[in-house]
């Protein structure tokens, strides 16, 4: 079950992350982007949007390695795509609040 939900997820924050560095901005919290100067929003998007893409895709590839862990009945496919993702988000969310802090001068 928690490969579906991964999955869909993952699809989710990846298509989002498509949308975002092709400039719009708009699926961000107005908090997140309230002081980014119009010149800024195509360069912003497009860091958010890649840190977006791979935490998107960081799970779905969580989402292959616990099927595969299910399927064969081996842990090591669930500890694999737990490091995966662990490591996934940190790099998305490092890029993604780097952006913030860079274009907006904060996160909030």
């Amino acid at each position: 079950m928690e490969s579906i939900v991964a999955a869909v997820v993952g699809a989710i924050i990846f298509a989002i992350g498509i949308s975002n560095r092709k400039g719009n901005i708009s699926m961000l919290h107005s908090y997140h982007t309230k002081r980014i100067k119009e010149e800024d929003k195509l360069p912003f998007g497009k860091i958010v949007g890649l840190g977006m893409m791979i935490i998107g895709g960081a799970l779905e590839a969580f989402a292959v390695f616990t099927f595969l862990s299910a399927l064969l009945e081996k842990t090591v496919y669930w500890t694999v795509g737990g490091i995966v993702l662990a490591v996934g988000m940190l790099v998305g969310l490092v890029l993604s609040f780097g952006a913030m802090i860079k274009y907006n001068k904060g996160i909030f």
